[in-house]
């Protein structure tokens, strides 16, 4: 797959994300929500970082058995229970995702939703991505 991130000057400065990402390639792979949960499907993580943290390797691993890497998200949506906090712990969600996808980010947004299927569920993650 080959991906072209596009962030156009007329527009601030994305910071975490891209504007828009071209993705070319043969396959798309659809990503369901994932959660921070456990192999037993307990919401592990007592914090929004901790549970990020969790949600994204999820998420990461559902790609992974799909044949893709991170570098082929195309698109990533975060739905989280308090946006406010999410924007307080945003710098070190940038390093929890920096560590397990790099940095080359996908098309993404942060949608505040009231809960989440799981009440202790603070974020969900889901996205498609784009493979040779």
């Amino acid at each position: 797959m080959s991906t072209e991130r596009v962030n156009p000057p007329e527009l601030s400065p994305p910071t975490g994300f891209s504007h828009a990402v071209v993705a070319t390639g043969t396959r798309v792979v659809f990503l369901a929500g994932q959660t921070a949960l456990d192999t037993e499907g307990k919401v592990t993580g007592d914090t929004l970082p901790a549970q990020f943290e969790k949600a994204l390797t999820n998420l990461l691993t559902a790609l992974t058995a799909a044949g893709g890497t991170p570098a082929d998200l195309a698109r990533v949506t975060v739905y989280a229970t308090d946006v406010a906090a999410y924007r307080v712990h945003a710098p070190e969600l940038g390093r929890i995702w920096r560590k397990l996808a790099g940095r080359d980010y996908p098309a993404m947004a942060v949608v505040e939703v009231v809960r989440l299927w799981d009440d202790q569920a603070q974020v969900e993650l889901d996205g498609f991505a784009v493979l040779p």
